[in-house]
């Protein structure tokens, strides 16, 4: 039995006449007799019950009918189905992200990638650098935002800047510095730290510590914690102060205080990064993105300037 055996049922059964269901499938009457003899005797069943004058369904025929449509409807959808997979607007998007995107322009992005890309199911993972690049060498996830250094993206994969901005002070909110109308970068080298691991984010960890060692200050490194939001609670709990983005601000977590410190010179970048080698879906995404940018600080317009390579 094959699609076209089942065509040829279907005019039969809607003409209940051979004579103008051959018509109907250009053919001529004797074939699709034929065909549909065939048919019979691969199913096991006569599915008409023929007269000189008339050709009527039988319960056979009955039974088979709206499970013949509903196969021909299928396969009429397989070509664009298959069409719209290989264009990256059908399938599955597995991304990862940190949280301080999250935070920022990451919600917009997916409200309007979902409302653009409804066939695209949507698959969230909150994870560090260091896990999300264990997530990528196990197939985990297509693709990932990152937190670095500016200009530091990880090796081995194609990134999309997408955001910019300077690291600020984080301090308890009664400490004494935060009375002070103007704070010197070297006392707030001299306090107690609360960092994240080096193993999370390596570019970034290394270059707080070089501003450090630029000004002749050792750190006093009191704790170290992965997520941002941790690390705020901290400094909220006097453990010390904490070099956050920008973006950490808009966490308002009551008993911190943040302080600009343009002196320091330290600032992050988040990109998206993805495999040389992956799905249609993903370059969708990267479009999206793209698109509707980010932001390089909370002032100016994103001029997207990705390291993508041949797709």
């Amino acid at each position: 039995m094959d699609l076209r055996q089942l065509r040829q049922f279907v005019a039969v059964a809607e003409e209940l006449h051979f004579g103008r269901a051959a018509k109907r499938l250009h053919m001529t009457q004797p074939p699709l007799t034929m065909a549909i003899r065939q048919l019979e005797e691969t199913l096991g069943a006569e599915l008409f019950a023929r007269t000189r004058r008339s050709v009527v369904l039988n319960p056979a025929g009955e039974a088979l009918l709206p499970q013949a449509r509903r196969l021909l409807a299928e396969a009429e959808q397989l070509g664009p189905l298959v069409r719209s997979a290989a264009a990256g607007q059908l399938g599955q998007l597995r991304l990862g992200f940190v949280s301080t995107v999250g935070y920022g322009p990451l919600p917009g992005w997916l409200k309007r990638f979902r409302e653009t890309h409804p066939g695209v199911a949507l698959s969230l993972k909150e994870a560090t650098l260091d896990v999300q690049l264990e997530a990528f060498a196990a197939g985990e996830i297509d693709a990932g935002f990152v937190l670095h250094a500016p200009g530091a993206a990880p090796t081995g994969f194609q990134a999309l800047p997408v955001m910019r901005e300077p690291l600020v002070l984080a301090l308890a909110a009664d400490h004494a510095l935060t009375r002070r109308p103007r704070l010197p970068l070297r006392d707030a080298l001299g306090e107690p730290l609360v960092i994240f691991p080096r193993a999370i984010t390596p570019s970034l960890y290394d270059a707080v510590l070089s501003l450090y060692s630029s000004h002749q200050a050792v750190p006093q490194i009191a704790q170290e914690a992965i997520q941002m939001q941790t690390i705020v609670n901290l400094v909220s709990a006097g453990m010390g102060v904490a070099w956050v983005p920008e973006s950490v601000t808009r966490l308002q977590r009551p008993g911190v205080a943040y302080r600009p410190l343009a002196a320091s010179g330290l600032a992050c970048e988040t990109s998206l990064i993805w495999p040389l080698q992956h799905r249609p879906v993903v370059d969708r995404f990267i479009d999206h993105v793209s698109l509707h940018g980010g932001a390089t600080d909370a002032r100016q317009p994103f001029q997207p300037h990705a390291t993508r390579g041949t797709r």
